[in-house]
């Protein structure tokens, strides 16, 4: 489990939007369970017509953990990117939890640092070349789970087997300096999990 302190935990939710809560509603979001959500997707032969693609993820809550796997034939890695989260979030039993994401996937992350999904529905379901939105399907399945909670969505280099004082700067780059070098490992340590159990449905049914 990442070891924050409650003060610590408490300054992480509060600094970027400090001036835009009022003191109720910062108290409010504080109080909130806090769960760790790590995601991964893989396909093997993602360009291909057919091919085996997979997901994985893990569930962190107070030191309990949840992990879970699957996969599907004839895929992309986009599509088990986001299953991997929709399975994750599937999975909760509460609605009005705090969850922290963290996900090696530009293509996920992205599109809610960028608001992406904002510009799709206001213009129905079309990008910016007036093209129906990929995989929209598992868009709009994600964002109709994910917005029963509060989040936050961080960016990490996959497959990082050692953590290194250079790869934590970039992740910091990314993702600001609320994490220390040993949240970092820990944190790779569950995305090198996630790739596992990504994995775990393409070595089964690999011929």
């Amino acid at each position: 489990m990442l070891k924050l302190s409650k003060v610590i935990v408490q300054y992480f939710f509060i600094s970027v939007n400090r001036k835009l809560l009022t003191k109720p509603a910062r108290e409010e979001i504080c109080v909130k369970k806090l769960v760790n959500i790590y995601t991964d997707g893989a396909c093997a032969g993602n360009q291909n017509e057919e091919n085996l693609g997979g997901w994985g993820c893990v569930l962190e809550f107070s030191g309990v953990e949840k992990e879970l796997c699957g996969g599907e034939d004839n895929t992309t890695n986009n599509r088990m990117e986001l299953t991997a989260l929709i399975k994750a979030l599937s999975a909760l039993k509460e609605e009005g939890l705090h969850l922290r994401i963290f996900s090696d996937s530009s293509y996920l992350v992205n599109c809610f640092r960028k608001k992406w999904y904002e510009g799709w529905e206001k213009n129905g379901w079309k990008n910016s070349k007036k093209q129906a939105v990929e995989n929209q399907e598992l868009w709009k399945k994600l964002l109709s789970l994910l917005f029963k909670h509060s989040f936050e969505v961080y960016l990490i280099k996959g497959h990082l087997k050692i953590p290194t004082e250079k790869n934590y700067e970039q992740f910091v780059k990314n993702n600001g300096d609320a994490f220390s070098f040993a949240d970092f490992a820990k944190i790779s340590e569950y995305n090198n999990r996630c790739d596992a159990l990504a994995n775990v449905y393409i070595k089964e049914h690999r011929q």
